[in-house]
């Protein structure tokens, strides 16, 4: 049994441990593959595990030997489900491995719009406390969350962790989500509702060929002037160029985000220049603790599929 790890530098630095995936059979990581260069690394290869290594219809098909594809994400957009399906692959992924990670750095990115605290040490740092003539000193005014709304568009774990926190926070949460309720954690809305009511609104919907650039200046017009928009799920869930502009233009008051389209991004991206836009470099999922709980998920995915039960199955 040959498993092929395609990408699994940002999984593993070199801080945990590949055993539990090597105790199936022969294991050959790479920290990272470029595309012109999977088949050639994974044509002898009876499970592969990959993060952001796409594996297309056309690649599939120079694989004869691929039976299961775990993905080390919840998202699996990377991955030709269909096509993996026609040819009898399992496609599997690590579900709510990141949930508590990514819901903290939904706070630590909003803290930072409405406290500044980065700001403020930087400008004490820099001596503009010293020279103040006051006692206190702040870069910008800090806004208070307690009694504000709270909107989440995608009302799954990580949305559902967010809510908790929002609420501890003294927030009033409302969410949008097309299929499952949850009234006993906010109340459920229409998507241009909660557009109109937020103060926050978070993303924590998955990428589909339906949500692709939603977020658009049509739906961003709808926002509070005041209000701050918070992406921790998929880049391509928003217009970049429409809130590039909707930021500049002051439509809203700010918005932090870990994700972008095309990562790492382009020195063309204008939400790397917009005014007031917090971005960090896709690191919500990031944390040790996280990162070790995607090699225990898989390591299941594994020893599942080989007993011919396989779980967490993506493409049934």
């Amino acid at each position: 049994m040959k498993i092929v790890v395609a990408d699994g530098y940002a999984l593993n630095p070199g801080d945990l441990s590949w055993e539990a995936i090597r105790a199936y059979g022969e294991l050959v990581v790479y920290d990272r593959t470029p595309v012109e260069e999977i088949a050639g690394r994974c044509k002898d290869a009876d499970i592969v595990l990959t993060n952001k290594v796409p594996f297309s219809r056309d690649t599939l098909a120079v694989l004869p030997s691929l039976k299961l594809i775990s993905v080390l994400a919840t998202g699996y957009n990377i991955i030709d489900t269909v096509a993996a399906k026609e040819r009898g692959i399992v496609v599997s992924n690590a579900p709510a491995y990141g949930t508590d990670s990514v819901a903290q750095h939904v706070f630590a990115l909003l803290l930072e719009l409405t406290n500044h605290v980065g700001r403020n040490a930087r400008a004490t740092a820099a001596g503009k406390w010293q020279q103040s003539v006051d006692w206190c000193f702040t870069e910008a005014p800090v806004m208070e969350l307690a009694g504000k709304t709270f909107g989440v568009v995608g009302f799954g774990h990580i949305g559902q962790q967010a809510a908790r926190i929002a609420a501890a926070f003294g927030m009033t949460v409302i969410y949008y989500n097309p299929s499952a309720k949850e009234p006993s954690l906010g109340s459920a809305c229409g998507l241009e509702e909660l557009f109109v009511q937020s103060d926050v609104i978070s993303l924590h919907c998955p990428l589909t060929s339906h949500n692709q650039e939603f977020v658009n200046a049509e739906l961003l017009s709808k926002m509070k002037p005041t209000a701050l928009l918070i992406n921790t799920a998929r880049g391509q869930l928003i217009h970049e160029k429409d809130l590039a502009d909707a930021l500049n233009r002051h439509v809203i008051a700010g918005a932090g985000l870990d994700v972008l389209s095309k990562e790492p991004p382009p020195d063309s991206n204008p939400l790397l220049t917009a005014e007031n836009c917090i971005i960090t470099p896709h690191n919500a999922w990031i944390s040790k603790e996280a990162r070790a709980r995607v090699l225990r998920i898989t390591a299941a995915n594994i020893g599942a599929f080989l007993k011919g039960q396989p779980i967490h199955v993506v493409n049934r």
